[in-house]
């Protein structure tokens, strides 16, 4: 279990109540989580998904409504990542865990050889979570976007496609029957290096070649740029798509 890992008056422990704090906020104001039902947790072996796991499964310790938790991976083929750590990582937790191994890479990389394969690796991605979650007999999992990705999104929407947009808090998808959640929306990603430092977190590397060269990273780089000038930009962002709002992004709790 989660005390089983983290000592409760250390730095990790703090680090992992502060996060958790705001995980708990999101998933009120959202109203994230039923009574009695299992949330899968996409877990890329990323610092955002493993943060999220530990959270989840931090809050489900205390939460009101009672909830499991099974973590789930797709292994996309690419080589050199282990995920025997997260395996590992997940046991300590007590969480269920299930990794799928895909061929993704050589559909999309290998055989198409796509030059922009970002949207096709992500429509592929949630077709082949689909098919596992409706295995394990899961309608629900939460993903580990957090506060960056959520105005990396709306200014990549906005610059590139015209629109005023971005993904949603809380979406069912009609096709698969799935309902994906978000709740590290509250949580910049400044919040996440700190607890995977503290904790020691059993990162992944991401050996995919797209990482670090994709329009979301040009994004990432103008946001630094601007933020220089305009520290409270992102702040601003977040808030106006709360306040608009954007469809979805209208809070349960009307706070």
């Amino acid at each position: 279990m989660v005390s089983d890992i983290f000592d409760e008056n250390d730095a990790a422990a703090r680090a992992l109540n502060k996060l958790t704090g705001f995980v708990r906020r999101c998933v009120d104001d959202y109203d994230m989580i039923e009574e009695g039902e299992t949330v899968a947790v996409g877990v890329s072996g990323g610092k955002d998904s493993l943060s999220l796991l530990c959270s989840l499964a931090h809050l489900r310790r205390f939460y009101p409504k009672r909830f499991e938790i099974h973590a789930v991976t797709l292994d996309m083929g690419f080589g050199g990542m282990d995920f025997a750590p997260v395996a590992d990582f997940c046991d300590g937790l007590g969480v269920p865990y299930t990794l799928r191994r895909t061929e993704l890479k050589r559909i999309i990389f290998d055989e198409r050889k796509e030059k922009n394969p970002c949207a096709l690796c992500a429509k592929m991605r949630r077709g082949a979570l689909g098919d596992l979650l409706n295995e394990l007999n899961i309608k629900k999992i939460a993903l580990a976007h957090h506060y960056d990705d959520a105005v990396e999104t709306f200014l990549l929407s906005l610059l590139y496609e015209g629109r005023i947009g971005c993904f949603q808090p809380v979406t069912f998808l009609d096709r698969s029957g799935i309902t994906q959640i978000r709740p590290l929306l509250y949580i910049g990603e400044g919040t996440i290096v700190k607890l995977v430092e503290k904790c020691g977190l059993p990162v992944v590397e991401n050996t995919c070649p797209m990482n670090g060269v994709s329009k979301r990273e040009e994004v990432k780089r103008l946001l630094r740029s601007l933020s220089q000038d305009y520290p409270d930009l992102k702040d601003r962002v977040f808030g106006a798509m709360q306040r608009l709002p954007i469809s979805g992004w209208e809070r349960e709790s009307g706070r």
